[in-house]
């Protein structure tokens, strides 16, 4: 990896390709360091820093004004900063041997020569083989543009959507197009909406989706757009026609790095490989951004990142390298950690997921909570759905999801910070959080999933999951310790219904119907059911828990629950 510019190179030119965070961070944190320095921005679009994060809602018209979203134009850099600004300019190719950059402004091309060169381009919207896609119908949300067209199309009397990919950004253009009344069908190809959140939380986002009038269609892909002059009509891959007025295509990004790999900056999957001061294969050239390759912090897996969060923190870091190297601390690897809003829910998740845990090899188990956001005989309590995965041999904490109506980005917060600093899952217990009725609990739900986490460590605790079902039902009894009116309004058939307070006097009941298979329990959050696998274990059975109860359990089936649960009426007392 390329070396420094050294203490000695003050007042140098540096020149930082692509503004909004990563650029500018870097922009200005350099300026700060040095004034001397000659600091150029080569921002291939018009605007230069813009609040990409908040297209969505602009397009749904909760921010009004599109001069909201403009952070911050070369003016104002020049007249804060110093900063020379040059919007329109694209970098079209480079010489690492000569240091100079190509940059093509309208018609003209010119040279730059640099001493530090940033690349910080970001990444374009992905257009897979799909024919049609080049309908004047079709939009993207990547730019300030891109939502002031979207938002003249709702404006402008559409009235049927289709958006293609189900990540955060085609989530929240479905939620802003929905809020402004239209037949909003959303269509993703993997089994559920957010495919980064775990499936069991990403049924609560997919219920809000409808409940908000989106029409979810998960598991299929768009095979063509057909377009007319009236409409077009969107065909998925099982047949179903989708008549649009306006199609938003999210179904991913790819660098923008054709230029710098074609001059010689190492590529992995089109991105950008960087060492740990964001340094590339070339001398004097840095990059960050969307546009590089990232080493996630849990799993060490390697991919771009592109969240405005870490971009920010990379650029104010490559200016240290560059400016002051002796003291520059290395760039962070990131923890992934987002979140967004979904109607009335909040959905985040910061480390690994059960997917990412997978490819990597790692030994984990996973909590399931669902304890009140705050106290709960405050007025307005509601459940944080938390799912908190844990490494097998020492409890190392791995990743956190959580979905709720309030709350959730306070523990996610926590949990992200935790797991930077390397925490177990027990020393979450230890944590000092504020607590007042209207904020929390004297137990946070961050201190509980330790609690849980250090049951599950010591052995206290065994737990069993949803996807062990089918196994369950063949090979042992099902004991379900909620009440029998909980019972009646849906459980697996063939359980054994016990309420937990009256497991004591019944344990020949349960030790007959066993008749000596293990027992799996089960209640409505997976409290109860610990109480009665701490019972069932002192008395000398083979007993486990289900993980977060038939909470989750009914999340994990989804629209299957309907065809799995029995309902009936409550059971005549035994």
């Amino acid at each position: 990896m390329s070396a420094s510019v050294n203490a000695e190179g003050r007042g140098r030119k540096i020149v930082i390709v692509g503004g909004v965070a990563g650029g500018m961070s870097c922009a200005a944190r350099a300026r700060r360091l040095d004034e001397t320095a000659e600091v150029i921005v080569l921002e291939k679009g018009e605007q230069v820093s813009f609040a990409n994060c908040g297209l969505p809602y602009f397009v749904g018209g909760e921010i009004a004004d599109e001069q909201s979203l403009l952070v911050q134009a070369p003016a104002s850099l020049r007249a804060a900063l110093a900063l020379d600004v040059r919007t329109g300019s694209e970098v079209v190719s480079l010489d690492t041997e000569t240091k100079t950059v190509t940059v093509r402004t309208g018609d003209r091309e010119s040279e730059l020569s640099y001493d530090a060169l940033v690349l910080s381009p970001g990444a374009t919207a992905l257009r897979p083989p799909i024919p049609g896609l080049d309908s004047p119908r079709v939009r993207t949300l990547r730019t300030v543009d891109d939502a002031v067209a979207l938002r003249g199309d709702v404006l402008g009397g559409a009235r049927r959507a289709v958006v293609l990919g189900a990540g955060f950004i085609g989530v929240e253009a479905a939620e802003a197009l929905a809020h402004r009344g239209l037949e909003v069908t959303l269509v993703e190809l993997g089994p559920h909406p957010l495919p980064p959140l775990e499936r069991e939380l990403a049924w609560l986002v997919t219920e809000e989706l409808r409940a908000l009038g989106v029409d979810v269609r998960t598991g299929v892909a768009a095979e063509r757009v057909d377009h007319d002059d009236d409409l077009d009509t969107v065909i998925l891959a099982d047949g179903t026609r989708l008549p649009a007025d306006v199609v938003v295509l999210s179904v991913g990004v790819r660098p923008d790095t054709a230029a710098f790999g074609a001059a010689g900056i190492a590529l992995e999957r089109g991105a950008i490989v960087v060492d740990g001061h964001g340094r590339t294969s070339a001398s004097g050239v840095w990059a960050v951004g969307d546009a590089t390759v990232s080493v996630d912090g849990v799993t060490g897996i390697r991919r771009p990142v592109a969240l405005a969060g870490p971009a920010a923190r990379a650029g104010r870091l490559v200016a240290d390298d560059i400016l002051m190297p002796d003291d520059a601390r290395p760039v962070p690897r990131p923890l992934g950690t987002a979140i967004v809003r979904v109607g009335g829910l909040t959905a985040a998740l910061t480390g690994a997921n059960r997917a990412a845990l997978e490819d990597a090899g790692i030994d984990y188990r996973t909590l399931h909570l669902h304890p009140n956001q705050h106290a709960g005989y405050f007025p307005d309590a509601s459940q944080v759905h938390l799912v908190v995965h844990v490494r097998v041999d020492d409890g190392l904490l791995l990743g956190a999801q959580a979905v709720g109506a309030d709350g959730v980005d306070k523990r996610i917060d926590v949990l992200a910070t935790a797991i930077r600093a390397g925490m177990r899952v027990d020393d979450l217990i230890d944590l000092d959080l504020a607590y007042s009725p209207p904020y929390g609990q004297a137990k946070d739900p961050v201190n509980l999933a330790g609690m849980a986490g250090q049951n599950v460590l010591t052995g206290v605790l065994s737990l069993w999951y949803p996807h062990e079902l089918e196994w369950v039902r063949r090979n042992a009894l099902l004991l379900d310790v909620r009440t029998r009116v909980e019972y009646a309004t849906g459980h697996v058939p063939g359980s054994l219904n016990i309420p937990h307070t009256e497991l004591r006097e019944r344990l020949d009941e349960v030790r007959d119907a066993a008749d000596g298979r293990p027992v799996r329990v089960t209640c409505q959050s997976g409290v109860r059911s610990a109480i009665a696998h701490r019972v069932l274990t002192q008395a000398g059975f083979d007993s486990a828990s289900l993980s977060g109860g038939m909470l989750t359990l009914r999340a994990w089936l989804g629209d299957l629950h309907t065809d799995v649960l029995e309902t009936g009426d409550v059971p005549a007392l035994v």
